[in-house]
């Protein structure tokens, strides 16, 4: 460590001077003879020039120098500059006598050499310039093999002797010996960019930094079967993205304390928002577990309400559509576009409710800004009228010496608003450690400077960052932004602003053919399958709509559903995008299965006609109706159904519950028959599964129904001789037969005898010991209301009764075993 160097002894800038001169001097005769060998690499040579150095141990890549931090990053009149870090013995032998000091450079003309020295390996002589002063230097006494140490080395930035305006490189070197090596040389490099704007420009750049919050898909279609529809989640990642030092959450804190344009993924906030209420995530599998991070989700939520008040917010259309692979593969399948714009139109009630701000509609944004005249037709299709793009896409033709302003009009009423290419792409890649995220700090504001210098007109220029940055990829950007906001090149404006800034008119506004679009995005697109399996799942949910009593229950979670499948966050990960499309179909298909016909067994019957019960389903939470269950016979010679080959029925079914419709059948012939039972909508579409069940029909004959005809009619002669019977019976013993109590009456014997012969009872009251047992039972029968006699009442006379037809017998009883004649 730098402290642990200073303990062991630093000597002062004159012994290190004589002591370096001492060295030079000693090793005077050893140059000679060096000189008199042949050539061989030289200590200070690239280690491209001198690949046996390194493999050595030695040449300038022995040590590895880091510059963590650079402060400030835009120094000024007056600042001390400040650059720390540490080197790291990358080699096998000990370093001895080492020391770091600060070298700056010549200043660099354009941006193409700031890209080059960012590229370039290794210390180069006079190209990597020369020493500030032996005052600005730290000393180790060892660089143990593996082993790192800080440095921290402060100057005054008067003491770097910088010229004018410009950048200037900035280097740190490390210089020492080896065993292999006993002289001094330079044995690692390390350098960055020193941006210098000693006064304010006479005309800023007017710079647009889109700040994005993007993220994947999260919410699935699917919600548990209640009343409040409950969301699930296909895992609980989100959360880890928005608590505290999560990467949507680093995005937030970082972008609230700058100029920023905030663009944002309508989806992520509707996501977030449902995880402040009751949800479910999967465990891995169908099955879920209740969500427990509500207070995360509000705690964003409420973050993020704050940091773009007043601030322009740009939504994109729900979910981030993939613009690029609905251009190239979607166009052809029924309804993408129509979906495209429907994720423009839900925008409005989604990013006002939540935000409580008015957002900006009419950008597009394919990936990476790569365009073709497909790609700005499908963007414009759905409202937008600006498409931002990217300079290495719409690429300079006309050999201008600067680079324009970022508005270009394409025709069409379109513009086109070209990001620039190097400070767009300045923060990505690995920036987790402070080496690689300083760097790319002070490379974003030497290009920007650079960019400044270019020209004494004042341009509008944007940067468009990758769509879902990481956390350090944030914070270097948010550095980045701060130190540019304090410069005296740059002022920050608005992207729609920046889109109504007056066109360059060198500038070009030829948008790129379809074989100049880059193949390898196009490898990365979503596949024309895909969109064919989007508009099957439209076609299910349009059949299924038409059946519900509340539409948009089901709808409204399949619509964005839809549309999470056509996401941009879907690149570079087709297995998890093929499982989402298949998981919001098959879901889509066991609703649709709630709503179905109960099998049936086989039917029998007996006779001509006959009523036929087919039950239909409903296991939805919400009523069903305008369907028709349609039963058809296919033999109807046999069997009609209606009086026809088949006959249909509306259903209306309540939720949760099962109703059976009946049909009326007519068999013709005997045999098995089988019916078809269908469920359609009203117009016509079949909806389900058909039931097939068969009928057996038994064939009643003419011989046969003669044979019932005739048993039925004696039946029911018998009956009407047995019913007249038991009339006469019940009027017998009322019109003349004795008074129980009183055998001695004085009434006619003539009645008295037809009355007991049509009553078909005995001779007289009394019981015979001869008489039959059915004449001692009716002989002896009580007297009712219902006969219209009353006991002791004369016998009643009516027209109607008939003539006897035996002579007049004497009324006194009969003998024993007399018989009666009739």
């Amino acid at each position: 460590m730098a402290e642990a160097a200073d303990i062991q002894g630093t000597p002062s800038p004159a012994l290190r001077w004589l002591r370096r001169t001492g060295a030079l001097v000693a090793g005077a005769p050893l140059l000679v003879g060096l000189l008199q060998l042949p050539a061989a690499p030289s200590a200070q040579a690239t280690p491209h020039t001198a690949p046996s150095a390194e493999k050595a141990g030695t040449g300038t890549r022995t040590v590895s120098v880091s510059i963590d931090s650079l402060s400030p990053g835009v120094p000024t009149d007056g600042d001390t500059v400040t650059v720390s870090g540490s080197v790291t013995n990358t080699g096998k032998q000990a370093v001895t006598d080492a020391y770091v000091d600060l070298r700056v450079g010549p200043k660099l003309g354009t941006r193409s050499d700031v890209d080059d020295a960012a590229e370039r390996t290794g210390y180069v002589s006079g190209a990597d310039g020369v020493p500030v002063g032996d005052s600005y230097s730290q000393d180790f006494t060892k660089l143990t093999p593996g082993v790192a140490q800080r440095f921290s080395i402060s100057v005054p930035a008067d003491e770097l002797d910088l010229g004018g305006s410009g950048v200037y490189q900035l280097g740190v070197a490390l210089s020492g010996e080896t065993a292999a090596q006993p002289w001094e040389t330079v044995l690692g490099f390390q350098r960055t960019f020193l941006p210098w704007q000693p006064g304010g420009a006479d005309a800023r750049t007017k710079t647009t930094v889109l700040w994005p919050l993007v993220s994947t898909v999260r919410m699935t279609a699917e919600t548990d079967a209640n009343e409040q529809q409950t969301p699930v989640f296909l895992n609980d990642d989100l959360a880890a993205e928005i608590a505290p030092g999560g990467r949507l959450e680093r995005m937030v804190a970082l972008g609230k304390d700058l100029d920023v344009t905030w663009v944002i993924d309508p989806d992520l906030l509707a996501s977030v928002d449902a995880m402040t209420r009751t949800y479910e995530v999967r465990d891995g599998g169908r099955a879920t577990t209740p969500g427990t991070h509500q207070a995360v989700a509000k705690q964003w939520l409420a973050q993020v309400q704050k940091a773009v008040q007043g601030e322009e917010v740009v939504a994109l259309p729900f979910a981030d559509p993939d613009l690029a692979s609905l251009a190239h593969n979607g166009t052809d399948a029924t309804g993408s576009l129509s979906r495209l714009k429907e994720a423009t139109d839900v925008v409005a009630n989604t990013v006002g409710p939540i935000l409580h701000v008015k957002p900006t509609t009419d950008f597009a944004w394919p990936v990476d800004g790569a365009i073709d005249p497909s790609i700005v037709k499908v963007a414009t299709s759905a409202g937008a009228d600006k498409v931002i793009t990217r300079s290495d896409s719409l690429e300079e033709t006309a050999g201008l010496p600067y680079t324009p302003s970022a508005a270009r009009p394409i025709g069409g009423g379109t513009t086109a608003v070209v990001a620039d290419a190097r400070l767009s792409t300045a923060f990505e890649g690995d920036l987790t450690k402070a080496s690689a995220n300083s760097l790319a700090v002070q490379k974003f504001l030497a290009q920007s400077l650079m960019l400044n210098l270019q020209s004494d007109q004042q341009r509008s220029i944007v940067v468009a960052p990758q769509r879902m940055p990481s956390a350090s990829q944030a914070r270097a950007m948010a550095e980045a932004l701060t130190a540019l906001q304090g410069g005296g090149w740059s002022e920050m404006q608005n992207l729609t602003d920046a889109a109504e800034a007056k066109p360059d008119p060198g500038a070009t506004t030829k948008v790129p053919s379809a074989s100049q679009y880059p193949s390898s995005l196009r490898k990365r697109e979503l596949p024309r399958t895909a969109f064919e399996e989007i508009a099957a799942t439209q076609d299910k949910l349009d059949n299924f709509k038409v059946i519900l009593s509340d539409p948009s229950r089901v709808v409204t979670p399949f619509g964005l559903a839809m549309n999470r499948e056509m996401s941009t966050s879907w690149r570079d990960r087709a297995t998890e995008a093929t499982s989402f499309r298949n998981g919001v179909e098959n879901y889509l298909e066991d609703l649709s299965d709630q709503v179905t016909l109960i099998q049936k067994s086989e039917t029998k019957l007996s006779g001509r006609s006959a009523t036929i019960p087919v039950t239909v389903q409903n296991n939805l939470v919400q009523p069903v109706d305008n369907l028709v269950l349609r039963l058809t016979s296919t033999s109807p010679t046999r069997l009609e159904i209606g009086g026809d080959v088949y006959a249909e029925q509306p259903v209306s079914v309540s939720g949760g519950h099962s109703q059976s419709v009946k049909f009326d059948t007519s068999a013709n012939a005997n045999g098995r028959v089988t019916v078809i039972a269908q469920l359609y909508t009203e117009d016509g579409q079949a909806y389900g599964t058909p039931v097939t069940f068969d009928v057996k029909v038994t064939e009643i004959t003419a011989t046969v129904m003669l044979v019932i005809g005739g048993g039925v009619l004696l039946l029911v002669l018998a009956g009407f001789r047995m019913y007249t019977q038991r009339k006469r019976a019940a009027q017998g013993p009322g019109e003349d037969g004795p008074d129980p109590a009183d055998t001695g009456t004085d009434a006619d014997p003539d009645a008295g005898t037809d009355a007991r012969t049509e009553a078909g009872t005995g001779p007289d009251t009394r019981t015979d010991a001869g008489a039959a047992p059915e004449h001692q039972e009716r002989s002896g029968a009580p007297h009712s209301e219902e006969s219209g006699t009353r006991p002791g009442a004369p016998d009643p006379q009516q027209p109607s009764d008939p003539t006897p037809d035996t002579a007049a017998e004497s009324a006194d009883p009969s003998a024993t075993g007399e018989r009666v004649d009739r």
